[in-house]
């Protein structure tokens, strides 16, 4: 099972990864965090192996990086994209590969792809909420949500 170690004035502590749950506790201190998966609707699956990045509008525009990852074969990442100290609010987006994605997959994509990254811009406003930004994609179409 993933452990993400969790340090600094708001949490000293090992956590499972399943055990973080919104409005979560560590010494008494309420941790946001943003997570996201990927669902693959054209084959009805989990999406593994999108590699995604995200970043953070900062002040004068640019776009900051802040992590990366790739989806697992449950079409999540391992750990949360921010946690605790790392979870500020701001304006953030997600960028998906997902071309890549679907031609791993064999599909039949034009050339170029239709959809081949995909970036979601959203905002996170509250400082300890947890933001899940999943994407359902298909070689055609995607659509998200905040969801839970």
């Amino acid at each position: 099972m993933p452990w993400l170690k969790l340090s600094g004035p708001r949490a000293v502590c090992n956590v499972a990864r399943s055990d973080i749950r919104l409005g979560s506790t560590f010494h008494g201190a309420i941790m946001g965090r943003l997570s996201t998966h990927v669902l693959d609707t054209a084959n009805g699956v989990p999406a593994k192996g999108v590699r995604l990045a995200l970043h953070r509008l900062s002040n004068d525009g640019s776009w900051l990086p802040v992590a990366t990852a790739t989806t697992n074969a449950d079409g999540r990442t391992d750990a949360p994209m921010m946690l605790g100290e790392s979870y500020k609010t701001g304006t953030y987006m997600l960028t998906f590969h997902v071309g890549d994605y679907f031609r791993a997959r064999g599909a039949a994509l034009s050339d170029p792809a239709f959809l081949d990254v995909v970036p979601l811009r959203f905002s996170c406003a509250d400082a300890d909420g947890h933001y899940h930004v999943p994407l359902l994609v298909s070689p055609w179409s995607y659509s998200t949500y905040r969801g839970s």
